[in-house]
């Protein structure tokens, strides 16, 4: 049986893994279809060692031999994204799903390719089609979610992802996305479910808290708000956006603390000194520091 899994496999931001095929087996009546196997796994012990571009000499000579093996087209376009040659891995997706329009792996990595070259309607067609191969697949809803997130169709993010989880499904971006959807349909207690949700799925979740900040700051719970973004930067303690909302969160709390206050814009100085991106609100920091200090000193003069 020729090898299919090898596709599943691509994954944005995911290191790619594979099965090896171990020997031929039985003997092809069709001497073709012999060398087209060999040529076969030599590029999937080409794709193992990481010789992407020996990988993609061997599919195509596969190829060659057996221009109907859709097997080779999945694990060509694999190892030509792998390359980023996106445009001719989309080719190579695209022959799999015209050769094997039931096929599920043809139909997710072409969907993928298309989302990288941020072709979204294309990718969104093609998820479709594999969803209506595998209806019980969470991976697909996720990869369609992912879509729509792009396109900011937030109706859309929400169903595909809620059929994600129910079937199964989701990680920390999936609740991460859902949570941004609720959001931006102003589904307040719903989007704070699902940030929270995102954290229990990776706890080193910057983007979560950061968003949890948010929502917490502008319903003015200024210690909720704080927390978050003290959370956010022991995720990621070089965000400086964090540290400016932790600083505007504490003080809005208690105008009077005038030393805390002092000391969490002062943090977010520290952080912040040397960015570029960070000019202008480092520019604010400075002088409100200023500000408090004087202020500090005329009541401890009266």
């Amino acid at each position: 049986m020729r090898y299919t899994n090898l596709a599943k496999t691509i994954s944005l931001g995911l290191a790619l893994t594979f099965a090896i095929v171990l020997g031929l087996g039985a003997v092809d009546a069709v001497a073709d279809e012999a060398k087209a196997k060999e040529s076969y796994n030599i590029g999937v012990e080409s794709m193992k060692e990481g010789k992407y571009n020996d990988a993609i000499l061997a599919f195509r000579q596969a190829l060659t031999e057996d221009p109907e093996y859709v097997d080779a087209y999945i694990n060509l376009g694999a190892a030509l994204y792998q390359t980023r040659k996106f445009a001719e891995a989309l080719d190579a997706f695209q022959n799999a799903t015209e050769k094997a329009p039931d096929n599920v792996d043809a139909w997710l990595n072409y969907g993928r390719v298309n989302y990288v070259l941020k072709k979204y309607g294309d990718a969104e067609l093609a998820f479709k089609q594999a969803i209506e191969l595998a209806p019980t697949n969470a991976d697909l809803y996720k990869e369609l979610g992912k879509v729509y997130y792009k396109q900011r169709q937030y109706d859309n993010v929400i169903s595909s992802l809620q059929a994600c989880h129910e079937n199964g499904g989701g990680d920390f971006l999936t609740w991460f996305m859902l949570g941004k959807a609720y959001e931006k349909q102003d589904q307040t207690t719903q989007a704070i479910n699902a940030f929270q949700k995102s954290i229990e799925a990776r706890s080193s979740n910057y983007n979560a808290y950061f968003a949890l900040g948010q929502i917490y700051l502008n319903q003015e719970k200024f210690m909720k708000a704080a927390d978050m973004y003290d959370k956010a930067l022991e995720a990621d303690p070089q965000k400086f956006r964090a540290a400016y909302n932790y600083a505007v969160a504490i003080e809005s709390a208690d105008p009077d603390a005038i030393d805390r206050n002092i000391a969490a814009w002062q943090s977010f100085v520290k952080i912040a000194k040397g960015n570029p991106k960070a000019k202008r609100d480092l520019d604010i920091a400075i002088a409100h520091i200023e500000d408090l200090q004087e202020r500090k000193e005329l009541l401890e003069s009266n």
